[in-house]
């Protein structure tokens, strides 16, 4: 007797321009997928060839080759007139121990994380990729590798390339506010190998360390790894509570925190906050790791100056990536340090963390001086304005009475927050059956207390594909 699991019930929808992969075998791993999970228990049956290519709008050959790589493998088995069923020799204790073969399929995966595949939608992390000028930036790179010299095929040195450094400089003046020389300006390895190497330069084990909760979770763990001792701060609608910091370890090392636009709940730190946090850290002699990760995108108005053009005490170390700008293929970010830490970052560059590729380097260097990132950002801006309220408009239509959204005008996602008593875990994992990388607020949180909330990225959703993704969500909110 079969399993009553119908096969119906599970999303099998195919990308058909999002993805690279051949339909088969897109459908075969969705199947092979459900069956480890358990969602296709033993002895399950399938529908016909004909039936699901007729669902899924596909040709009969598509199914016949997924069914047939899938009975290959053990994981179904053809019993004749009766049908194609799910192997009942498995054994269903020893499924959910196994990885789904897509590397974006489950709800925990890491937002920003390294991925083969396109984006899906709502995925965080990214940039609008759609939108990058490919065609500029590979013939600035083209021009770069031609002219290459014999001296730029040796080592480069450790600190950066001076042409990038002075146009990283250049562009943090005129838009973050931030007065600093070129030599204290350090290119690295994106975010993480920026906040890889404050760490080295300015922590020991054990070191405390006070950590946004909710914050940016592979900022969390860097930490960890590197042995920090981290103390959760909370945050409100003014960002970070300073002073619920100060009552809980006021000898801190270090602070970690995402004062333009906080990772994840998208507030702002204010004015008097930011002013108390300074004072502690000039006090205390402690440091601030400023991760201005995608600053640039306002949408109500300029760009707010970045915390460390308020620091008269020298204690902010500013974290930039052009990976939200440009894109994070690139690995490039950058480190600004008070001049008197210029030295011992110079030193912990050489040996730890020296600077990427050269021809990278050079070629961001002319993109930035000769005026397309600039243009870049103005145009980005623009569109994720367009994109922003497409997404917002279209979420409030369909899951109006599920999802309340915040609207902070500034970055690249938004916040919808659930009822009460709601199973965000249930519903992300819903939307990564259907293709939709929906992110758990839980995900970001030290200690918990957050109500459920979902994350959706609306970078990568052109207007025209909000409604038909919003109902997607509703179906997902809704269980089906």
């Amino acid at each position: 007797m079969t399993s009553p699991h119908p096969v119906s019930t599970l999303d099998l929808a195919l990308e058909r321009e999002r993805s690279a992969q051949p339909l088969y075998q897109q459908l075969y791993q969705r199947i092979r997928d459900a069956i480890l999970a358990g969602r296709l228990p033993p002895g399950t049956r399938l529908p016909a060839t004909r039936v699901l290519a007729a669902d899924l709008a596909v040709s009969r050959g598509t199914v016949d080759q997924a069914y047939s790589q899938l009975l290959a493998e053990g994981f179904l088995l053809s019993r004749a007139a009766a049908g194609t069923v799910v192997n009942p020799a498995l054994d269903p204790k020893r499924f959910g121990q196994h990885r789904p073969l897509h590397p974006a399929a489950s709800p925990g995966a890491a937002a920003g994380s390294a991925t083969s595949s396109m984006p899906l939608p709502f995925q965080l992390g990214l940039p609008a990729l759609d939108a990058f000028p490919r065609k500029l930036w590979t013939r600035l790179a083209g021009q770069r590798a031609r002219s290459l010299s014999q001296v730029a095929l040796s080592y480069p040195s450790p600190v950066g390339y001076l042409p990038l450094r002075q146009a990283i400089a250049h562009h943090l003046a005129l838009f973050r506010g931030i007065d600093c020389s070129v030599e204290q300006v350090f290119v690295t390895s994106g975010f993480q190998g920026g906040l890889g190497l404050a760490m080295q330069t300015l922590l020991r084990t054990g070191d405390a360390v006070w950590m946004e909760d909710p914050g940016y979770f592979r900022a969390r763990k860097a930490l960890q790894l590197n042995g920090a001792t981290l103390h959760p701060v909370p945050v409100d609608q003014h960002g970070l509570r300073v002073e619920d910091g100060i009552r809980r370890c006021p000898d801190a090392k270090l602070v970690y925190c995402t004062p333009s636009h906080h990772a994840p709940l998208g507030v702002t730190l204010t004015l008097p906050r930011r002013l108390e946090l300074l004072a502690w850290a000039a006090q205390r002699g402690a440091w601030i790791v400023e991760d201005d990760y995608d600053g640039e995108f306002r949408y109500d108005g300029p760009p707010l100056p970045a915390l460390q053009s308020l620091d008269s005490a020298e204690r902010v170390i500013y974290v930039g990536s052009f990976s939200k700008t440009l894109f994070p293929g690139l690995r490039l970010g950058y480190l600004v340090v008070p001049p008197g830490l210029v030295e011992r970052f110079a030193q912990a560059a050489d040996l730890f963390a020296p600077s990427p590729s050269l021809l990278d380097q050079a070629t961001a260097a002319d993109f930035l001086q000769q005026g397309h990132f600039a243009r870049h950002i103005k145009r980005m801006r623009a569109l994720y304005a367009e994109r922003r309220a497409a997404l917002v408009a279209a979420l409030e239509t369909e899951c109006g009475g599920r999802l309340r959204i915040d609207q902070h005008a500034v970055g690249l996602q938004l916040v919808g927050w659930l009822a009460e008593g709601e199973d965000d875990q249930a519903i992300a994992a819903r939307l990564w059956a259907q293709g939709l990388a929906g992110q758990m607020l839980s995900t970001f949180c030290l200690n918990g207390g957050q109500p459920p909330a979902l994350l959706f990225s609306f970078a990568n959703v052109p207007v025209e594909q909000a409604p038909a993704l919003a109902r997607r969500v509703k179906a997902a909110l809704d269980g089906l």
